[in-house]
């Protein structure tokens, strides 16, 4: 069996008049995050840790923000993409993990709804992903609530033929 790990990394700046969206969960907050997409930042760091264990690059590869196609994308709709390029080598995954890191909103209410959509997209056992949150204990951009991030890590697996 060949194992393969690979990390992700998104950051998104929180304005007015945009939804806020993890996980591709709506979640109530009077600021949402800007991006061409529709700014998941939780999708957007797992779909480069999957794209990073096997070498392949990031998503701005595969979905520039230059794009207008890509205009207020879904990025669960991006995920299938990537996850279905991840089958197409021949890869399964293991299990998923991340960190979201923002002050406000709080994010435990919602981890098992994000949880539950992303196992969906990835035909994965929930018990597959790890979702944590915390704040950044009012320090920098993050801390100041100017912004969200997200760090996600991936263990793929490529079973013995």
């Amino acid at each position: 069996m060949d194992l393969r790990i690979g990390n992700g990394y998104d950051i998104h700046q929180l304005v007015a008049d945009r939804p806020l969206i993890l996980g591709g969960v709506q979640i109530p907050h009077h600021l949402g995050l800007l991006g061409h997409s529709d700014a998941d930042v939780l999708t957007h760091a797992i779909m480069d840790a999957l794209l990073g264990a096997l070498s392949l690059g990031d998503i701005g590869h595969y979905f520039p923000p230059t794009d207008p196609q890509w205009k207020g994308a879904d990025s669960l709709k991006l995920l299938e993409q990537v996850h279905g390029l991840i089958q197409s080598h021949g890869w399964q995954i293991g299990n998923l993990d991340s960190v979201i890191v923002a002050e406000r909103p709080k994010i435990k209410p919602h981890i098992a709804a994000m949880r539950d959509r992303l196992a969906d997209i990835m035909q994965l056992d929930p018990a597959r992903i790890g979702i944590k949150a915390t704040t950044n204990e009012k320090l920098d951009a993050v801390g100041r609530e100017e912004g969200i991030a997200v760090y996600a890590v991936a263990l793929l697996i490529k079973p013995e033929s």
